[in-house]
């Protein structure tokens, strides 16, 4: 029931919701007469932050339409690869005139983005995407609102997600493939190749593994010890509800968005407290600026997905509760996910110094289980004063975190085709070491 009352308030409060922004636009307006009333300026804050507060947010735009390479705008075109129940696999294709570029972009290494299931929409990968896309052929992860999926498709679990990336990897084509994962796909990421190397199957080129919980017990952070602190029965009873009658998934168990949300927000109120009295400040003084930033900033990190009840609960108990992966006790579909099956796929770690999400440590772990990659061609890397963001969005991952990304794809693109003992050496040549501690 608690979602069903969810919506009967937000369709309660919607007309309020959008009166308010009818209000701001009014008092806002120069052209209008409520505008020269006094307090205009603050009446027009004050309906602008209502209407932002109550409003429902939708999934995102892509919004990625070029990329600056070279200092030049290159025309970008987004296109669905293959679409499937719960995923949609997107390629951001990059244009030109000029047939010498584009000669060069068909050179360049193939990249496969995948993003988080994990309340948020894949486009909160833009800024990763973006910065990609100046030197690779880019392909990423579209994951569906489960409450957008009728429930005739049957169920999706965490060995589903696994089925999906390894029918993405195939796809694409193993052979010339260099896979990023970003936070919650890791584990999975690291399954599906695991599973891949197993069965003689070719592996990707490489795997780069960004701010994920390979081990979470290592260095637990206040999302790790919610999971442990509470049996699997608490969340399937108190996160766990049917998806209203007015969806396409009408009937479909799922962890509700809005309940993500909430959690979200309760990791850290205050800061969010004052984000919203300092958007009210700026609209109040004119900072339009900074009012713009706010709103691109929350349009984003507002917008939430319902997971399917399955994938949500298989991955509690797998990743957080029982550490099936490190503890070497997983088994998909009667098979035991054996990382040290992987030998010819070059693997990248990074970690934030700062990461509240997935602590210190978790990540680097994959480095203890991928034992059959030779050394030459294992990395990791801590990003100092980087928190979980920061690694993979914003002036950090483009400044200092993707041009390490850009050289070891780049190093084990052109490693493939290379003799043995050269491959070895241009692995350790071109990487910095391993930041001790």
């Amino acid at each position: 029931m608690l979602y069903q009352w969810h919506e009967i308030t937000r369709n309660l409060l919607a007309p309020w919701v959008h009166q308010a922004q009818a209000n701001a636009a009014f008092f806002a307006n120069s052209g209008h007469w409520w505008s020269a009333m006094p307090g205009a300026d603050r009446m027009a804050a004050m309906n602008e932050l209502f209407h932002r507060i109550g409003k429902d947010y939708q999934k995102p735009a892509w919004d990625l339409h070029e990329v600056l390479i070279d200092g030049q705008p290159v025309p970008v075109a987004e296109r669905e690869e293959l679409s499937l129940p719960f995923c949609r696999l997107i390629n951001f294709k990059r244009h030109s005139n000029d047939a010498a570029q584009v000669a060069a972009f068909k050179q360049q290494p193939v990249v496969l983005v995948v993003a988080p299931l994990s309340g948020h929409h894949a486009t909160l990968l833009r800024d990763t995407v973006r910065t990609l896309l100046r030197d690779h052929r880019v392909y990423v992860t579209d994951w569906v609102d489960a409450r957008m999926v009728a429930q005739g498709e049957g169920r999706f679990g965490l060995d589903d997600y696994i089925a999906y990336v390894r029918r993405f990897i195939t796809h694409l084509g193993a052979a010339d493939l260099h896979v990023v994962s970003v936070c919650q796909p890791t584990v999975p990421v690291l399954a599906a190749v695991s599973l891949m190397a197993s069965a003689g199957e070719t592996t990707p080129r490489s795997l780069v593994m960004m701010g994920g919980p390979i081990d979470a017990r290592r260095s637990p952070t206040a999302v790790n010890n919610l999971a442990t602190r509470n049996p699997l029965s608490w969340f399937q009873t108190n996160l766990i509800h049917p998806v209203p009658g007015n969806y396409p998934g009408a009937g479909r168990q799922v962890y509700p968005g809005f309940l993500q949300h909430a959690g979200f927000l309760a990791m850290n109120p205050s800061r969010h407290l004052m984000s919203h009295w300092d958007f009210y400040t700026s609209l109040v003084q004119g900072d339009l600026d900074d009012a713009a930033a706010h709103r691109s900033f929350y349009d984003e990190y507002n917008a939430v997905l319902d997971m399917p009840a399955e994938y949500y609960l298989d991955t509690i108990k797998v990743v957080f509760q029982q550490f099936l992966l490190p503890r070497g006790q997983w088994f998909v579909d009667g098979q035991r996910v054996d990382p040290a099956a992987i030998t010819s796929t070059a693997l990248l770690s990074i970690e934030g110094e700062l990461d509240d999400i997935a602590g210190l440590g978790q990540t680097e772990a994959v480095h203890d289980l991928c034992t059959g990659v030779p050394a030459g061609r294992r990395q990791h890397i801590v990003v100092d004063d980087a928190g979980h963001y920061g690694i993979f969005s914003g002036r950090r991952w483009r400044d200092q975190v993707y041009p390490q990304v850009r050289d070891f794809i780049a190093a084990h693109h052109a490693d493939q085709i290379a003799p043995r003992k050269r491959r070895a050496s241009a692995s350790v040549t071109a990487l910095r070491p391993r930041k001790a501690g």
